[in-house]
């Protein structure tokens, strides 16, 4: 997987005194045709940007590192603190890098549903998708969006949303770009599919590919407990952030 792009950090005028830690998440899930999460991970990043005098000597600790699987560590990361007590204490390079990946496995719910509805005969496939929030993470769920293929058979669309924009490309690529989610209707999508003539129903039915952002949230669960600064002369400030979007988060139908 290609490495998660850092957050948008604010310029400080005091830029050689400070550091940055990003915890940044994105969910892969998968739900099945009866509506049932049957895969559901987080991959992580945790990122900092160091701009710390002289030789800085750091740990970082979580309040609930058990959770975590498949963790790498940058070169700059001490192997035995996090052997024995799973705390990560390094000297940090200077500007960006990646201190940390990890993987968190078998989570039980997913922030929004999908729920697609398809029913074809005489020639024409009716569609309905409704979106809407299943867990709410507590903070906004931004740039929501779905995406999914026409098949190869269908001749011509008219579709309609109460909500966001739909798009048909010239790929055949349905998108529904919905952004945040109002607080006065559930987001829906509506229409017909005609079928190439010869044919009387949908054969194959798509996959929806489903994305948004949150920010300030770790979806994981992951808390970072203290941020330990040793060998500095003067406080830096230390700044913390999190960000969870969706990886490959797929409804089937």
């Amino acid at each position: 997987m290609q490495h998660l792009v850092s957050l948008e950090k604010s310029d400080l005028k005091n830029a050689s005194n400070d550091i940055y830690v990003d915890l940044v998440e994105e969910m892969d899930a998968i739900i099945n045709r009866e509506g049932i999460l049957v895969k559901c991970e987080i991959y992580g990043e945790i990122q900092v940007d160091s701009h710390l005098p002289g030789l800085p000597d750091l740990t970082l600790s979580f309040a609930n590192p058990t959770i975590l699987n498949d963790v790498r560590f940058h070169p700059c990361v001490r192997f035995r603190p996090w052997e024995s007590s799973q705390i990560l204490s390094f000297v940090p390079p200077d500007g960006q890098f990646k201190l940390m990946s990890y993987r968190v496995k078998k989570l039980k719910t997913v922030p929004i549903y999908v729920k697609p509805q398809l029913t074809s005969d005489a020639g024409t496939c009716r569609i309905n998708v409704l979106v809407g929030i299943r867990n709410d993470p507590g903070k906004p769920i931004d740039n929501i969006r779905v995406q999914f293929q026409l098949p190869s058979c269908v001749a011509s669309t008219e579709l309609s949303s109460n909500c966001g924009t739909v798009n048909v490309l010239a790929d055949k690529t349905c998108s529904w770009s919905i952004g945040k989610i109002p607080k006065d209707k559930s987001p829906a999508l509506s229409g017909s599919l005609l079928l190439e003539p010869g044919l009387d129903r949908l054969h194959v039915f798509p996959v929806f590919r489903v994305g948004f952002k949150i920010m300030g949230v770790a979806l994981s669960g992951l808390q970072i407990d203290k941020l330990g600064l040793g060998n500095l002369v003067s406080q830096p400030y230390k700044g913390f952030r999190a960000l969870a979007r969706a990886g490959e988060y797929e409804v089937r139908s």
